[in-house]
């Protein structure tokens, strides 16, 4: 190869390496995220809800058109409805995303009093491929759960190890056509 040859392979090298860093920046910015915590504000006009955690810190979530609200009798959508959704006092589990310092809710559930359904047990299958966990409750009835996309994400690569060693789980739930489906749980 002559020298010129050499300086475009390497340029578009170059540009194909740092365009991948670029990409796997943007990707690793939009992961979402989640936070347990009590809803401590909900400010209808500037459509944010402010969620205190267990160690003081409060989170300001910027509610958007696609932010889902789960638990009790009904399912919130769009913003001003996810609003109307919550209660100050509300215990609740965010999952959101973060561009640049603005947190935006894309799913809150509601986990506490008149929120999602709850059931504890121990995990006896964990399948992240197919979205599924099986958990074998005190009276030794085995229930298979669906899990959310966002439940399936913030299940770490330890909630199948720990299916292996029957860790204890508290799953909150919804049931769709005879279907249970997780939006949140907390192996224990």
């Amino acid at each position: 190869m002559n020298s010129r040859t050499c300086r475009r392979v390497f340029v578009v090298a170059l540009t194909m390496i740092s365009f991948l860093s670029f990409a796997y920046a943007l990707r690793a910015a939009d992961q979402t995220k989640s936070t347990e915590g009590v809803v401590t504000k909900v400010d209808h006009d500037t459509k944010t809800v402010v969620v205190k955690t267990a160690d003081g810190t409060e989170h300001t979530m910027h509610l958007a058109g696609e932010t889902v609200v789960h638990g009790g009798d009904e399912t919130y959508k769009g913003a001003d409805d996810s609003a109307r959704g919550l209660k100050e006092g509300s215990h609740v589990v965010v999952h959101y995303t973060t561009k640049g310092t603005e947190d935006t809710a894309e799913e809150i559930d509601n986990i506490g009093k008149g929120g999602l359904k709850e059931s504890e047990g121990t995990i006896t299958k964990f399948d992240r491929g197919a979205r599924t966990m099986t958990i074998k409750t005190a009276d030794g009835t085995e229930e298979t759960y669906h899990l959310t996309a966002h439940a399936a994400d913030d299940a770490g690569k330890d909630t199948a190890d720990a299916a292996k060693k029957s860790a204890h789980a508290t799953v909150y739930y919804t049931e769709n056509a005879g279907r249970k489906v997780a939006h949140f749980f907390k192996a224990m």
